[in-house]
């Protein structure tokens, strides 16, 4: 076989499809497949550098030292092999995986409702366990796997980053290491309980009768005495959250060691989304162990009664800690957007709380042009992107809440879904990429406005804006030229801000732009409420083989590993946009638990195995990937549905 280098890029299409070179089963003389259909938006190519994991380090600063369970080396994947169509990623390299082996591509005979030959490293068909429960417990499993890896980002790799730099001064650092590390320690001997106790059920390993192997409860309840250091955590986690974001405002040094981290490999998600994990991963513990009792039907079974004392223990804990949770997801979304933005001062505010975010048309001198509005429960700015390396947001103007309306216009210069935004003596015209859209936006404009006016004066935190002029030609400038036509010039143009050397790719802010949508408040709930990990057999659409993966569905976002063990994924697929279906006559898909994915010219296939996880996927990606309902998170609220669910 020829030999070859492959070249990552990543290119931001015109249609807004986020892309970079990466696929598998074609080989290099493979033709290319046919261009995108241009819009009016300009087409742009950034050439991303990538950076290895961090290692261990030599010397750590005894505040900061790593603890005695570190994980060692990090894996170094397997690279993807090229192919003409393509997958995001953010600042992840591409490396190659190899086509599975034919055992992988058929079927178990004599196991009705599951495929063969799915578990990491094993080649042999082999039957498994086909009753409900089993999967279940073998989801708890999974996610137990990739929670135990975005511990470690905190624990051990945050902790070896930091422990390079003497002096920080970040004592909130040091409360969060003191924190996580128990809690580490916790899961590690939960997740070796979990492994062991799958692999009886499952038939890897022998020892135990059915009644001893073929349950979860004693085992989720032995380890409930882990809540404790749960409530620790609550208690401390805002107060280092706000140490954090205040630590970065006034050290510099501290925030380019903490931009640097960002950058890294292993850190594959904003930091701050790794800080909320812990309690997020109680909410996954009480929904599975839901789903398990309400399957199980009565105490008959001898698994239901430990489920259930275990599901109690973890709603004693979420009924006190949800308040708590939503107000910090708020924070961390908000801090996120401060340094998204440019040109504005002091957006995280007490009481602001966001509620939408996503690309309208705005009708200028130059005819309709793309802007970024940002919806809070006290104002609605609109931005432009700018000309730097990184994608970031300067504020043309903050419209405050109290003095806006919004009323249905009708279509003007051959745009359609119209409406008009009045805030003081503007008159924004703006028009939605579906109605659907524009009834999202109108909806929770309507509702934020009604709300604010209902509020004291008093209650508001009026934004400091940096030279900001009033017309909206000032930065159409940015529209000519590209991402790649700033690479290289270091980052200037960033204000104060020191932005990142790279940026990731997959941030929804990122993706709402180059594919112009939206995403509200309700949409982020939903993300943190459904996640999802195991292996997943992933075709192309022009492909014939398929190829294993270790998939992690977080943040509407799709994580590809070689294995469970990887500390980095490979790449990445941001779900905003995509449709979700079974594969139609014309697919010529000829195997079960097929789901595919869909963005325009961009057409995945992933084999589940069996119908229940087939079925687990489509439920958690149709969160991402159908049309965002309306926020729903609205002066601290949130759809009470929801709640009796989390509850």
């Amino acid at each position: 076989m020829q030999n070859y280098r492959h070249i990552t890029v990543l290119a931001f299409k015109a249609d807004g499809a986020i892309t970079s070179d990466i696929g598998v089963d074609k080989p290099p003389s493979s033709p290319p497949s046919p261009p995108l259909q241009a819009t009016p938006s300009t087409p742009e190519q950034q050439q991303q550098q990538q950076q290895q994991p961090p290692s261990p380090a030599t010397t750590p600063s005894p505040l900061y030292a790593t603890p005695h369970h570190h994980p060692g080396t990090p894996t170094t994947p397997t690279q993807l092999s090229p192919h003409k169509e393509n997958i995001p990623v953010s600042n992840h390299i591409n490396n190659r995986v190899d086509t599975i082996p034919n055992g992988h591509d058929s079927q178990s005979s004599g196991n009705v409702g599951t495929v063969g030959g799915m578990e990491g490293g094993e080649s042999k068909k082999r039957k498994y366990p086909s009753d409900r429960s089993y999967f279940i417990a073998k989801e708890i499993l999974t996610t137990e796997r990739t929670y135990k890896k975005d511990l470690e980002v905190v624990n051990v790799w945050l902790r070896e980053e930091v422990g390079k730099e003497e002096g920080l001064g970040c004592e909130a650092l040091t409360q969060l290491f003191q924190l996580v590390d128990p809690i580490y320690e916790c899961h590690t001997a939960l997740l070796k309980d979990l492994d062991a106790r799958l692999a009886q059920w499952d038939g890897r390993a022998s020892g135990a009768n059915k009644l001893e192997s073929q349950r979860v409860g004693d085992i989720m309840l032995e380890h409930m005495g882990m809540l404790k250091l749960y409530e620790q955590y609550l208690e401390g986690h805002k107060t280092i959250l706000d140490g954090l974001e205040a630590t970065l405002r006034k050290n510099r040094r501290f925030e380019q060691t903490y931009r640097d981290f960002e950058a890294q490999k292993v850190c594959y998600l904003p930091l701050t989304s790794f800080l909320l994990k812990p309690l997020h991963r109680l909410h996954h513990y009480h929904l599975l162990l839901d789903r398990l009792v309400r399957h199980y039907g009565s105490a008959s079974h001898h698994d239901y009664r430990e489920c259930m004392t275990a599901k109690a223990k973890l709603s004693q804990v979420i009924k006190v800690m949800t308040p708590t949770l939503l107000s910090s997801e708020n924070v961390v979304k908000v801090v996120e957007l401060q340094r998204d933005l440019i040109g504005i001062d002091n957006l995280v505010q007490p009481g602001r709380e966001f509620l939408r975010e996503g690309c309208l048309q705005k009708l200028s001198r130059k005819g309709y042009q793309q802007r970024m509005f940002f919806l809070f429960s006290d104002v609605l700015l609109y931005t432009n992107r700018t000309t730097t390396p990184v994608l970031q947001f300067k504020v043309h103007g903050q419209l405050p809440l109290r003095g806006v309306m919004v009323e249905e216009t009708e279509s003007r210069m051959g745009a359609t879904n119209c409406f008009t935004i009045y805030g003081g003596n503007r008159a924004l015209m703006v028009a939605a990429g579906s109605e659907e859209e524009k009834a999202k936006w109108l909806g929770d404009l309507t509702l934020a406005i009604t709300q604010a006016k209902s509020r004291p004066d008093d209650a508001f935190h009026y934004l400091s804006l940096k030279s900001i002029s009033s017309s909206d030609e000032v930065l159409d400038r940015s529209d000519l030229g590209g991402v790649d036509e700033a690479v290289g010039q270091g980052r200037t143009g960033l204000g104060e801000k020191a932005g990142p050397p790279q940026q990731r790719s997959n941030t929804t802010v990122h993706v709402c732009w180059h594919r112009a949508t939206s995403v509200s408040a309700h949409d982020y709930t939903l993300a943190v409420q459904n996640q999802l990990s195991g292996y997943l057999l992933r075709k192309f659409k022009n492909s014939m083989g398929w190829q294993k993966l270790w998939v992690v569905f977080t943040n509407f976002c799709l994580f590809f590993y070689k294995t469970f063990q990887d500390d980095f994924p490979l790449a990445s697929l941001p779900l905003l946009g995509y449709n979700i279906t079974t594969p139609g006559e014309d697919d010529q898909i000829q195997k079960e638990f097929v789901f595919k994915l869909q963005f325009k010219n961009h057409v995945y296939f992933f084999r589940a195995e069996s119908e229940f996880t087939f079925s687990r996927w489509m439920e958690v990606i149709a969160t991402a990937t159908q049309n965002s309902a309306r926020s729903s998170r609205s002066l601290g609220h949130r759809d009470t549905e929801n709640d009796s669910i989390r509850l």
